[in-house]
């Protein structure tokens, strides 16, 4: 059952941008690189070099691109929708942050619905939440590192995700902080022909250590659906990320991400 309070419609154009920038509140520079992001992707070809011609099963417009049942994350299991919780309760998410995770993110669609990190991390510096509230909060972080490990042009791919990016993850390690227990984030495609588009941007500083896991999932659906992130890492001088993703998608998932 789909029932979401913003939607920004099939296909892609300036106007989409629009949408997501206005919903979210975004600053001008962030419209200004998603459709300068735009540009770049639809200037570039699809890259059938390396993939193969399935790829252009793709329907860029028909997609839906943002897709969103609130703003912003849930801070505790009981705020969190329904039938949001009753499928990240499937997933056995609350069992394992109880047992063994610092830190929990888990994104719906669009946006997440719940994110939780232990206060102790906070004490310490630790910063594990969204883009969106990264690029409100702890700009002067983030943008000195945003777009720099992936620019807009890498690929066709990145392009598109820089134009439509929302949700996934951003976290910042202090000098010298090891955190000792993994952070863990979630990603659920829930809706049929839709584009799931998480920016991920892990900096630990230096002498700083860190283990990111994320697990993606998608119910089948018979329409194609597509997942294309980005995920950029920085470990400065003697510091250690360690990240894993465990991804269960059905055949007809075009997961096209780029990871650097």
């Amino acid at each position: 059952k789909e029932d979401y309070a913003f939607d920004a419609g099939r296909g892609l154009t300036e106007k989409t941008i629009d949408y997501i920038v206005d919903v979210k509140g975004e600053d001008d520079w962030i419209r200004e690189f998603r459709k300068k992001a735009l540009k770049t992707f639809e200037s570039m070809p699809l890259p059938t070099h390396w993939a193969s011609k399935d790829i252009e099963n793709i329907d860029f417009s028909n997609t839906r691109y943002y897709l969103a049942k609130g703003q912003k994350a849930s801070r505790t299991w009981d705020e969190v929708p329904d039938d949001v919780k009753e499928t990240f309760e499937r997933l056995g998410i609350p069992e394992q942050e109880r047992a063994f995770l610092a830190g929990v993110e888990a994104q719906f669609d669009s946006e997440a619905a719940y994110s939780h990190m232990k206060e102790g991390l906070e004490k310490e510096g630790v910063i594990f939440v969204g883009p969106t509230e990264g690029l409100k909060e702890h700009a002067e972080i983030f943008k000195k590192y945003f777009g720099k490990v992936i620019p807009i042009g890498d690929n066709k791919f990145s392009a598109l995700n820089s134009a439509v990016f929302s949700g996934g993850s951003f976290i910042y390690i202090p000098k010298g902080v090891k955190v000792r227990q993994p952070l863990q984030a979630y990603f659920r495609i829930n809706a049929e022909m839709f584009g799931q588009f998480e920016r991920t941007l892990i900096i630990a500083d230096e002498g700083a250590e860190v283990t990111y896991m994320e697990g993606c999932t998608a119910p089948k659906f018979e329409t194609a659906t597509l997942h294309s992130a980005v995920v950029e890492l920085v470990a400065l001088k003697g510091a250690k990320i360690q990240y894993i993703t465990v991804q269960n998608w059905s055949n007809n998932v075009f997961n096209l991400v780029t990871k650097r």
